[in-house]
């Protein structure tokens, strides 16, 4: 099958800003991924969007030792620089902890102990040593995904006409010394369709009324066409909604086409 990769990126949002706040907005906008891996066995598609110059949303594709193909999505407790520096501590923990650890529960156990470590250092700012999180590694010979949904948002599977949510299976990492996390499982079959995305697409306010789990999830089952179509009619429908631009809230979303079992990238 022919190697297919996908955009659907939204352009960078040029905000006002102080040089340190310019400099710091294009290092974080470094460790985002600009385009999404390649793989045999889906089409991936990002989209990414912040509310100012800095944010809270952050998102990769790292491909594993044994050929398996992590994927995380996650967004830090509050806005502009405090969150974006607690963003590239996770994002840097997640990518060290790659090299080493194989499974998401020993992943998103370590970070939420990491961010523990950094909350003890000051009461005033330990709020901030948080965020949501969901990671997911997939076995591209079986389709087979485990997961760990760390207080986000319940990313959406469409199977035909019916959709299945991965509902949290530990709280967000940072609050809690001892958390509880447990292990997720989901067997993708052909032409599912899974997307990951922040809370920041679902409180999208046209200053009535959010956008709103309902109005995802229809649009989810109505839109057809490619990975990178849906995307660009993702960011349409927000528009349509009267959604501000930029966004009140960091918009980012991720949508992976399953086609066939393969062998990775």
């Amino acid at each position: 099958m022919a190697t297919e990769k996908g955009g659907g990126c939204m352009p960078e949002q040029a905000h006002p800003a102080g040089d340190g706040v310019a400099v710091a907005s294009r290092i974080q906008q470094l460790l985002l991924p600009k385009t999404p891996p390649a793989c045999r066995w889906g089409c991936i598609g990002v989209m990414n969007r912040m509310a100012t110059a800095l944010g809270g949303d952050y998102f990769d594709f790292i491909s594993m030792p044994d050929g398996r193909e992590m994927v995380f999505i996650g967004d830090v407790t509050g806005h502009d620089i405090q969150s974006s520096v607690v963003m590239s501590l996770v994002y840097g923990f997640l990518h060290h902890c790659a090299l080493t650890v194989d499974n998401p529960l020993s992943m998103v156990s370590q970070l939420n102990r990491f961010l523990v470590r950094f909350a003890d250092h000051g009461v005033e700012l330990d709020h901030h040593f948080s965020s949501t999180l969901f990671l997911g590694i997939i076995d591209p010979a079986s389709l087979r995904m485990e997961y760990v949904n760390a207080g986000h948002v319940p990313p959406r599977v469409l199977r035909r006409n019916s959709l299945h949510r991965l509902a949290s299976t530990s709280p967000p990492v940072g609050f809690f010394a001892e958390a509880e996390v447990t292990t997720g499982f989901f067997g993708f079959e052909r032409e599912d369709r899974l997307l990951l995305y922040t809370d920041g697409i679902l409180d999208a306010s046209n200053g009535t009324e959010t956008f709103g789990a309902e109005r995802l999830d229809a649009f989810l089952k109505t839109t057809a066409g490619s990975y990178i179509r849906f995307m660009d009619e993702l960011a349409a429908a927000l528009r349509d909604f009267g959604a501000g631009d930029p966004p009140d809230d960091d918009c980012s979303a991720i949508v992976i086409d399953i086609r066939e079992p393969g062998t990775g990238a």
